[in-house]
């Protein structure tokens, strides 16, 4: 027995040791950490299970019979995070360059499944030259077993895919099927068809970064959520962003000991709004502001600047956060806008996430870009998403409310459950200056002194209708509060809401307008 427990201990060794000790300092040349590296800075210490390690691929096509590939360049398993129970899968690039084949698939689609019957989130670390040439259309049909499997834990567990690494091909589909990627500045690409082919094909000349980098996915395609500077700050706010969500969608998100002040009051929040209502400002102060010891953490904080996403927590409840952003486009809705947002609603709704929606919005971009895009389409997966949500739904409208706009921040017709204004609101269907324009045309026109006529015209159309106590009149906004309470008012209206039941029409599921 002792010579048998020495052979596998010393064969756990061997395949601990992966693509081995040159290959590994290469990955660490290049910036990178080791596939186990990785998954020990991810999990609580000591707390990692392997499973499969023994696995080996089968081809015996091109030489690879006689290829060794420890683990089939995979390494999975589970462990914990904050105690809790997360399941995880890092590619080896020391392995075959973390290439995917038949088996290399196996192992992750195994771990796939335990993680929905458990419960659990998953944590897929991509880092991989793509499908294995040499297996063919088993490798294709590896990835197509883990897309199906991301499809079906889709909204029952959180799926997180960090890209630090090469994702190429069919291989950038998976992490696009899970809730959130993250990204490293410099070390991580994501592209279905690399510079060569581009170039071979359009005659387009780009680098490998500009294409796929970690900047071109936060900030200009919207494909990623997070970039971070170095491997260790993307794993380390992967284990944030899990302190914010449940396990899967049957709980609630961890409650954490709320150490501020659940009455403060913050008369900071009576001055921060402009008087002049086009006259720009952070939204992000308001939301920090109400926020429980002031943290907010952001999503896809450099993608569509103009609407704000994240997740803060009132008396140490997670919270969802949706709000216009005042110092980019003036907080209109757009294309892209509508898209993150409508996304970041559904996700939280999957995850019995509580929705605070902070409305300072003046209407949809206008123009040709937008309307040739399809901002129609696009803006009506928000007006979905809104009424599709059961979460608790609470609105507190800041400033300006006008128009689609108004109701696409989930205005009372949408579902929100409780809607707050502040007393300088105006909820209209469009600005006082633009209904002046229209309503008293004549009246201005002939007037002695047009200028003068306007602007009493304006405020006469903002008194009679663009305020909140005409919408509080007819129960659209359920109280005109003083800006200072607004965070007692929003933990006792979410605290109200903790045991709210809805539920949708039963049907197969819904034909959202993508």
């Amino acid at each position: 027995m002792k010579e048998k427990i020495e052979r596998l201990l010393d064969t756990k060794r061997k395949i601990e040791l992966g693509g081995g000790e040159k290959r590994i300092a290469k990955q660490h040349e290049r910036g990178k950490l080791t596939a186990r590296e990785r998954i020990n800075l991810l999990l609580d210490e000591g707390s990692f299970i392997e499973i499969d390690a023994f696995v080996k691929h089968r081809c015996t096509n091109f030489g690879m019979e006689s290829t060794q590939a420890p683990g089939d360049g995979v390494v999975t398993g589970y462990g914990t995070v904050d105690g809790r129970l997360v399941f995880v899968y890092a590619q080896d690039f020391t392995v075959l360059g973390g290439s995917l084949g038949e088996m290399h698939a196996n192992k992750i689609c195994k771990v796939q499944e335990m993680a929905i019957k458990m419960g659990a989130p998953i944590v897929g670390i991509n880092d991989s030259g793509g499908a294995r040439i040499q297996e063919g259309v088993d490798a294709l049909s590896g990835y197509g077993k883990i897309f199906y499997r991301n499809t079906m834990a889709s909204g029952v567990i959180p799926q997180i895919s960090a890209i630090m690494g090469p994702s190429a091909g069919g291989a950038v589909y998976s992490p696009a099927l899970t809730d959130f990627i993250f990204m490293v500045d410099r070390t991580s690409q994501m592209f279905i068809t690399g510079p060569q082919v581009i170039k071979a094909v359009t005659g387009e000349d780009v680098s490998q970064e500009e294409l796929g980098g970690a900047n071109t996915h936060n900030r200009v395609s919207g494909v990623a959520h997070f970039i971070d500077s170095s491997e260790e700050e993307s794993i380390k706010r992967i284990r944030t962003l899990l302190s914010f969500l449940p396990s899967n969608n049957l709980e609630t998100p961890p409650v954490y000991e709320c150490k501020d002040d659940i009455n403060r009051v913050e008369e900071r929040l009576n001055e921060l709004v402009p008087v002049n209502p086009n006259k720009p400002y952070d939204m992000k102060e308001i939301i920090k502001l109400i926020a429980d010891d002031g943290y907010f953490f952001e999503v896809q904080p450099y993608y569509a600047e103009n609407i704000i996403i994240g997740y803060i927590r009132l008396n140490g409840k997670t919270i969802g956060v949706v709000a216009n952003q005042p110092r980019v486009l003036a907080g209109c809705l757009d294309i892209n806008a509508s898209d993150k947002a409508a996304r970041f609603i559904r996700t939280c709704d999957a995850f019995n996430i509580p929705l605070l929606n902070l409305v300072d919005v003046p209407g949809f971009l206008p123009g040709t870009d937008q309307e040739y895009g399809g901002i129609i389409r696009h803006g009506a997966k928000m007006l979905y998403a809104y009424s599709e949500a059961t979460v608790p739904k609470v609105t507190l409208i800041v400033r300006k409310a006008y128009g689609g706009a108004y109701l696409a921040m989930c205005s009372k017709d949408l579902g929100a459950d409780q809607v707050f204004a502040w007393p300088n609101a105006e909820i209209a269907v469009m600005g006082p200056e633009g209904a002046a324009n229209i309503i008293f045309k004549r009246e201005i026109a002939e007037s002695d002194d047009p200028i003068a006529k306007r602007e009493e015209k304006i405020q006469e159309y903002r008194d009679a209708v663009a305020n909140p106590y005409v919408a509080a009149e007819r129960g659209f906004v359920d109280d005109v509060i003083v800006p200072s309470i607004t965070r007692p008012r929003l933990i006792s209206a979410f605290d109200m809401l903790e045991g709210k039941r809805e539920v949708n029409p039963s049907k197969k599921h819904g034909n959202m307008p993508l």
